[in-house]
């Protein structure tokens, strides 16, 4: 294992996914920064951070072999392992917010971002982004964001966190995660927020949907149940938890 460490950088993913075309690269080498200044979260959403008081890092992680239909599957190893980890400096009521949210209570701590190196009908590597707010005390324009350290009133070692971050990570991705599925989501939907809790929806044009989430699918869709009994499925932009 490579651990590349930057004063600053726009994006660690975008670095290390740069950095992996320029030159063969070991698997889980790992790029992170002490200030990141245009993280990114799923949909280009922007990342709201303040300079060393949160960690960003990014992974390369080769030879995965996984079918397009199981992609998903990466995100719910990943997520799973920063839950382990955190739940080892006593963060309490940790979830996973689908698609990829950690959460404590009801409040963003962490978001993950996987980009994904397709070969034919397989995903041969991924980078996979983590960013954590650690020690920041306030959010401007994030309502939903707090820290660990808002959280448990905690000043955190930022390097410890982070290698406990990375060996949960590593252990949990040299498993041969694909024959483990099943258990797999099954621990993934014992995180799930807001699993089988009556929620509103927002979906196309605005419309505003009630039901409980049920699961997410073998392909990465959220199953909702709606309040007249039907089930559907959704992808990641055709709807939005209101909470």
């Amino acid at each position: 294992m490579q651990i590349i460490k930057l004063d600053a950088t726009q994006s660690t993913n975008t670095y290390l996914k740069d950095l992996s075309f320029k030159r063969e690269l070991d698997d889980f080498t790992v790029v992170t920064t002490n200030n990141q200044t245009s993280g990114r979260g799923q949909l280009n959403a922007k990342w709201e951070s303040e300079p060393g008081k949160n960690l960003a890092f990014s992974i390369l992680k080769k030879n995965l072999d996984i079918p397009i239909q199981r992609v998903f599957l990466v995100s719910v190893c990943v997520s799973l392992a920063i839950i382990e980890s955190l739940k080892d400096f006593d963060i309490p009521d940790l979830s996973i917010k689908w698609p990829n949210d950690i959460l404590s209570g009801n409040y963003k701590i962490g978001g993950i971002l996987i980009e994904n190196i397709i070969t034919g009908s397989k995903i041969k590597r991924s980078i996979i982004g983590f960013g954590l707010n650690v020690n920041q005390k306030s959010f401007k324009s994030a309502p939903h964001a707090s820290s660990l350290n808002a959280i448990t009133g905690t000043d955190f070692d930022l390097d410890e966190i982070f290698y406990s971050l990375i060996e949960h990570l590593h252990q949990n991705m040299i498993k041969p995660f694909q024959l483990m599925e099943s258990e797999l989501y099954a621990q993934y939907h014992a995180h799930l927020f807001k699993k089988g809790q009556m929620s509103t929806f927002k979906i196309h044009d605005d419309i505003q949907i009630t039901g409980t989430i049920e699961k997410v699918s073998i392909d990465g869709k959220l199953v909702v149940k709606l309040v007249n009994g039907d089930f559907q499925e959704f992808g990641l932009k055709e709807i939005q938890l209101l909470y």
